[in-house]
């Protein structure tokens, strides 16, 4: 199990540079992720399926901020990474402009709460999986509310739940903590808390 002394609240110059270059590349992702996602919705449109894609790449949305802060080890990680991950999205093109800031705000208070509910000393697999159920739960409220998904049949919106929460478990939960643990395991990682964790 991973752990780390959460006394030391600040970040060190190599953290932000970190960040910076986990949120360029996820941001890349994420609008790679959004043009994909557009094209299954098409394709599952004459099947009354037309959110199908959105909730089976999901989980790639929220990566950011799970792999950051199981690296960083530190409060606020989550959050800030999923934020600035959006904003570089945005910036790169992503056809649904500025909202998708928000909409990262969202989903990294997912991520930050299952973190904070170990007091950022636990990072395991408890912890990645809760925080890939927490970002799961908090964007499917907010796409309740956002994105009408309040006028899909029960039914439809209970297997719409069901594949956003796998896809987040695959892709935020354990995509981001085997590809970690991996780097980690290399040495790339030595002077960060997952690194030392490893040691």
């Amino acid at each position: 199990m991973a752990t780390t002394n959460s006394n030391k609240m600040g970040w060190e110059l190599k953290e932000i540079i970190l960040v910076a270059m986990c949120c360029i590349v996820f941001g890349v992702v994420y609008l790679v992720a959004v043009y994909l996602s557009s094209f299954i919705n098409t394709a599952c449109t004459p099947m009354g399926l037309g959110f199908l894609g959105n909730e089976l790449l999901f989980g790639v949305w929220f990566m950011a901020s799970t792999f950051a802060a199981y690296i960083l080890q530190k409060p606020g990680v989550a959050l800030v990474s999923e934020i600035i991950a959006a904003l570089i999205e945005v910036l790169l093109g992503n056809m649904y402009g500025p909202m998708v800031i928000v909409t990262g705000f969202v989903q990294g208070i997912g991520s930050e709460l299952a973190f904070a509910a170990f007091r950022y000393r636990r990072f395991d697999w408890s912890s990645m999986l809760l925080a890939a159920a927490c970002s799961c739960i908090i964007s499917f409220v907010w796409s309740f509310v956002r994105s009408g998904y309040g006028e899909l049949a029960v039914p439809l919106l209970a297997l719409f739940f069901i594949i956003r929460l796998a896809s987040s478990v695959l892709f935020t939960g354990v995509i981001c903590k085997v590809v970690a643990d991996k780097l980690a395991r290399t040495g790339l990682l030595k002077s960060y808390a997952l690194g030392r964790a490893h040691e």
